[in-house]
């Protein structure tokens, strides 16, 4: 009688500990709500898109649905919360992170651009999450010990969880030197190999999640990027991770056949999400323009991926009139923000819009500087600002790599939350004199750099040609550059100490900086030059 009491006792345990151990047969069901590249959009654009508020009402639906379905709920970010609008960019994020606390989030994965601000506001941004920020794969050179948080583990409706933080290695060449100097990125898949396996052995979870800011690049290609979620995947033994919740490349991740994307996918349409080597791959756009929603059973050790969503958060899309015109639509039924949330970002959104408030100037036509444009070609934005940064130090030429513009400016009067649209990093206008020959060596590094990267050069009184993969010629102000001529280069300061790639220059002699931040001279160069003429500033 003793012996079957006793056994009792220990079914009885083992019924109440966590699935590995559960003898149930019974499915467990989970829905994993995500979004990524927040970039400052806390509060709504003109049009009422987006927005926290919003997004907390909707994502306060999905959590309180799946719960009520038994499922156990995770709402995860891919980073990048910092840079983009004024407003969050002069408050150091505060009300994207303490929005997130309210809308809460269980974990984050730590983006290239937490590092646009010293450590210490990085530390304060912390404080003000009351949830993790996790990389794994970020060490302390001097130490060599993990300098974040690597991974976290969350117990949820009997589900053991693991997620791991990942970031990408091009972090250490588009960050701020100035920042991360002392900071090593090792490479994801071996530090996730190693640690899936501790891991394992230590909890034992049910699922195993990569929240990364790494990038979806279809079919592993990558580019000049440092290699993404997929080439993770398809790293690691089949399996080793069930999903990847992503961010950085900032899109859509709905695919229309095995390593093909769909690129008819708009708001509101149908996605299926990336599958390499046994892991899903999802990623959610930017801004909080969409939440995406997994929902997963587990049986019999057995991941399956039940239904997944891009929910829009008040997006509008174009919908053809019976005349053959088309009109912007909601692609969703209108989400009303929550409003409790509402009131408290107002605050934030108050205090961001009069430090920004004003006309500085104005242009006649568009000035580009969108993503799919300054990293592809050289555009008319671009000149504006070289010319700006020219005028500061009296500069010959000048150059910025196209990932450093960030906005574009449209027609009509200008404000000073345009300049610090384009200009969210408070870089410091620098200059280099060049002996010609060594500015031949530099140019001959930075004329190289492909398209569709950060790095992707944009110029101004400069030209060159580059043939079978070398410099051959190089004018400065149309002339032929001379070997023993001075030259005068205006170029940031993060590009100065090798921001994107470009070679670090700021110990060299005939190098200053200055006191002018970039976002300062282009606001000067607007007030002093309005109405600016657009085709004065047309690449040739």
């Amino acid at each position: 009688m003793r012996i079957i009491i006793l056994f009792s006792v220990i079914l009885s345990v083992i019924g109440c500990t966590s699935s590995p151990f559960n003898t149930s047969n019974a499915p467990q069901y989970i829905t994993v709500l995500h979004t990524n590249d927040n970039h400052g959009r806390f509060w709504h654009n003109e049009k009422g898109e987006y927005g926290m508020a919003a997004r907390k009402t909707l994502i306060d639906a999905l959590r309180n649905e799946a719960r009520q379905q038994g499922h156990a709920v995770l709402l995860l970010s891919g980073g990048d919360i910092n840079t983009g609008i004024p407003e969050s960019d002069l408050q150091h994020a505060e009300p994207d992170f303490k929005g997130m606390s309210l809308l809460g989030y269980d974990a984050m994965a730590i983006g290239n651009h937490e590092f646009d601000n010293p450590l210490s506001v990085l530390a304060k941004q912390q404080q003000w999450a009351n949830f993790p920020l996790l990389s794994a794969n970020i060490f302390d050179k001097a130490t060599g010990e993990s300098a974040f948080q690597g991974y976290q583990v969350f117990e949820k409706n009997g589900l053991k969880i693991a997620v791991i933080g990942l970031t990408t290695t091009d972090t250490a060449k588009i960050a701020n030197p100035q920042y991360i100097g002392h900071l090593e990125f090792k490479d994801p898949v071996d530090v996730t190999a190693k640690l899936v396996k501790e891991i394992k052995q230590q909890y034992n979870p049910d699922i195993t999640i990569a929240l990364t800011h790494m990038g979806h690049y279809v079919d592993a290609n990558f580019g000049i990027n440092a290699p993404g979620d997929v080439t993770l995947a398809r790293s690691l033994p089949a399996n080793t991770l069930d999903m990847i919740i992503g961010g950085h490349s900032q899109e859509p991740v709905c695919m229309a056949a095995k390593n093909k994307n769909d690129d008819n996918f708009k708001p509101g349409l149908a996605c299926k999400p990336d599958q390499q080597n046994g892991t899903w791959i999802m990623q959610a756009h930017e801004w909080g323009k969409y939440v995406g929603k997994a929902e997963f059973k587990l049986e019999n050790g057995t991941l399956t991926l039940l239904d997944y969503k891009l929910m829009p958060v008040n997006l509008y899309v174009d919908e053809i009139q019976d005349d053959g015109s088309s009109k912007q639509v909601l692609a969703n039924e209108y989400i009303e923000p929550d409003p409790t949330l509402k009131s408290f970002l107002a605050t934030y959104q108050a205090k961001g819009a009069k430090q920004i408030a004003g006309k500085i100037g104005s242009v006649d036509a568009r000035l580009e500087g969108d993503r799919n444009k300054v990293r592809y070609q050289q555009t008319n934005l671009a000149r504006v600002i070289i010319q700006a940064q020219m005028n500061v130090v009296g500069a010959d030429f000048g150059l910025i790599s196209g990932g450093g513009i960030r906005s574009s400016i449209e027609a009509g009067d200008i404000s000073y939350k345009d300049i610090l649209k384009v200009h969210p990093f408070k870089n410091r206008i620098t200059y280099m004199d060049w002996q010609g020959r060594d500015l031949w060596n530099y140019l001959e590094t930075v004329t190289s750099f492909p398209v569709d990267a950060g790095a992707y050069l944009q110029y101004h009184k400069l030209a060159f040609t580059r043939k079978n993969g070398k410099l051959v010629s190089v004018l400065i102000d149309g002339k032929p550059l001379e070997e023993n001529k001075t030259y005068r280069m205006s170029l940031n300061s993060y590009n100065a100490s090798g921001g994107d790639g470009y070679p670090a220059i700021n110990k060299l002699k005939g190098f200053v900086s200055t006191d002018e931040t970039d976002a300062q001279a282009l606001k000067t160069f607007v007030s002093q030059n309005s109405p600016l003429k657009a085709a004065q500033f047309a690449p040739k």
